[in-house]
């Protein structure tokens, strides 16, 4: 067979990534924070960029500096005379012979001594490893038994439990015997927060039983032993064993309650995390209005000088440079505006779709698929995913993530469909007001479902009940 070269033509499409079309992807995607951090790290590479905002105002200051100059001259002349006043004609013995008026109780800061900075000023939590360690300080114990407690306390986990080290890895660390890693450990587990530094929950509780004086209780002996009837609540049980009264056993699951499972829960870090929305729906004269939220964003434009100084001519490096500034500033405000425009559309789909949840709440929130905002506006289910990721919209009902909206359906008895969330939240509702010694199980709930027209399967109830974190009934009973 011969083999033979040849140059042919074919005629094909295909879609071609082109960075500018990255760039618009990826922007569409990110959070505000992270969008307006790529815009002030983007100015601050591209001299072509400026915020129009801060521009315009530096302009106004500039001119106000001006009038207020040509003021000031010819208000100088006519304040000389006032400013001639001699000032020591005044009684300033008056304020300086007279130290009655000071209290030597009261200490000023130095003159001439450096204050110290804002930041130096601020204070942060105590945390765990900080609280321990203050303790072990304070301790008895031998110097090579501390040495071992601090290794120790460094591993110890946010929740106040050492998990992850065993004593015979902290012995070696060390070069110690593993029999002074456990004295070292039983000084650690002695300290505040009680239960600290236990190697599972059950070690964890029985720290905290001992040193609440329950050691040799029934208390103990449910903790060693029963964990698991304690948990399905299985009384009667541990009764017939422990041969005691189910009155003995309730009291004692109320002590056990009353413990705490993760000793260095009051000392976890916890930063508030402030939300501020991506768009605003409004009710302005019965109709709802989109609005865009671009409060400490840059707003974006193209310093004219540069114009300017291409249109003056330079050489051809600088003005290579300029035009490939320019062309990148002209992509990254297009891709900014055509990502608030589809933030915009999108929002207004939503809006439009789900009125009754913004007239009435959550009970009225309808079904929706990506499909469906992406129909609306023509653009694809894939840019849809992207615009609702991170962003929040806030609403008369509160601020919700632009994805919440997003749901499966599930058929009524009326012929309507339902939000999979406004029946999640059904079942929420009914359970937070059941009677805690006479729980809802998942056959009752479906019955009160069934009540409001809802017509679910008992499963689909334990699948959603799952989903909230919300145990069965035979753990939410309570006995008392």
């Amino acid at each position: 067979m011969a083999i033979e070269m040849r140059l042919d033509l074919k005629l094909a499409q295909k879609l071609v990534m082109t960075p500018q079309l990255q760039q618009a992807i990826k922007l569409l995607q990110l959070s505000r924070l992270e969008m307006s951090q790529i815009v002030c790290q983007e100015m601050m590479e591209n001299p072509v960029l400026e915020d129009a905002a801060i521009e315009a105002e530096q302009d106004e200051n500039d001119a106000g500096l001006k009038n207020e100059n040509e003021r000031a001259d010819e208000e100088r002349a006519e304040g000389e005379e006032e400013r001639a006043i001699d000032l020591f004609d005044l009684k300033w013995d008056n304020y300086l012979d007279n130290g009655e008026d000071y209290s030597e109780d009261v200490v000023y800061f130095p003159d001439g001594d450096e204050k110290p900075s804002y930041e130096q000023t601020l204070s942060s939590a105590l945390g765990l490893s900080e609280h321990l360690e203050w303790q072990l300080m304070l301790a008895s114990g031998t110097d090579i038994e501390k040495k071992l407690g601090h290794i120790i306390i460094g591993n110890i986990d946010d929740d106040g439990y050492l998990r992850d080290t065993t004593v015979e890895e902290i012995a070696a660390v060390a070069g110690t015997s593993v029999k002074q890693a456990e004295a070292a450990l039983r000084i650690v587990q002695d300290l505040d927060p009680p239960g600290v530094a236990a190697r599972d929950l059950r070690e964890c509780l029985l720290i905290q039983a001992r040193q609440l004086g329950l050691g040799g209780t029934i208390v103990e002996e449910i903790i060693r032993g029963h964990m698991e009837d304690l948990e399905k609540k299985k009384y009667a049980g541990m009764a017939k064993t422990l041969k005691v009264s189910v009155k003995d056993v309730q009291l004692a699951a109320k002590a056990i309650e009353a413990l705490e499972p993760k000793p260095g829960r009051p000392f976890a870090v916890s930063e508030v995390q402030y939300i501020v929305p991506d768009v605003f729906v409004v009710k302005k004269d019965g109709e709802y209005v989109i609005l865009l939220n671009d409060d400490g964003m840059p707003r974006l434009r193209i310093n004219p000088f540069y114009k300017n100084l291409i249109r003056r001519g330079s050489d051809e490096g600088t003005k290579d440079y300029i035009e490939s500034k320019l062309r990148s500033a002209q992509w990254l405000i297009k891709s900014i505006e055509q990502r608030n425009k589809t933030i915009y559309r999108t929002t207004e789909s939503i809006a439009l779709r789900q009125r009754e949840f913004l007239d009435r709440g959550i009970d009225y929130l309808k079904p929706m698929i990506l499909r469906d905002v992406a129909e609306d506006i023509g653009m694809h289910e894939s840019t849809i995913s992207r615009v609702t990721t991170n962003k929040y919209v806030h609403t008369p009902q509160g601020i919700y993530e632009l994805k919440y909206f997003f749901s499966g359906s599930i058929a009524s008895t009326r012929g309507d469909e339902l939000s999979s969330i406004t029946v999640r939240n059904f079942i929420q509702k009914a359970i937070s007001e059941e009677d805690p010694q006479n729980p809802l199980n998942d056959r009752h709930i479906v019955n009160i479902l069934k009540s409001r027209n809802i017509d679910i399967a008992r499963r689909t109830v334990a699948k959603y009940r799952g989903e909230l974190k919300i145990p069965p009934a035979s753990v939410r009973k309570k006995p008392y």
